[in-house]
């Protein structure tokens, strides 16, 4: 392994429409600004981030697949995926590095179909209801699980 870490933040479905309903679960931040939080933690751990966004869940598991063997770790916000795709699930349980799930909301404060993620059975950890943070505070879990810490 390198000395600079390469983590993956993965995010799904209408998470491209963060901060577009600032009184909404998601707040003011929209997801460039959550991208430029993430790189700035990243580089601050001596890490690198490659951040995407697809409503598709072919291009997430596709962009999972490509991970194995590159990244390091991987951050993933499923969107509501999270509560659908056992494609999601099996793609994540087969990276070998750790990963984290986040949730921007408290998905324990809205609608009972959000109460379960299939993600969450094949990730290292969840970060929910933490806003925004919740990415930065992954990243940080990634380097620190990677290095020893």
């Amino acid at each position: 392994m390198s000395d600079t870490l390469h983590i993956e933040v993965l995010n799904g479905p209408n998470t491209n429409l963060y901060g577009l309903d600032p009184e909404g679960p998601y707040g003011r931040l929209t997801l460039a600004d959550i991208e430029a939080r993430c790189r700035n933690k990243a580089e601050l751990l001596g890490a690198t981030v490659r951040f995407n966004q697809s409503s598709s869940e072919s291009m997430l598991i596709d962009w999972i697949h490509e991970a194995r063997g590159k990244a390091d770790g991987i951050v993933i916000n499923g969107g509501s995926l999270s509560y659908t795709s056992i494609g999601l699930m099996d793609a994540m349980a087969s990276f070998g590095g750790p990963s984290y799930q986040v949730h921007v909301s408290n998905v324990f404060k809205r609608e009972a179909i959000r109460h379960h993620s299939f993600i969450s059975q094949a990730v290292t950890g969840c970060l929910i209801g933490l806003g925004p943070a919740g990415y930065e505070i992954a990243i940080e879990a990634i380097v620190q699980k990677l290095r020893g810490h």
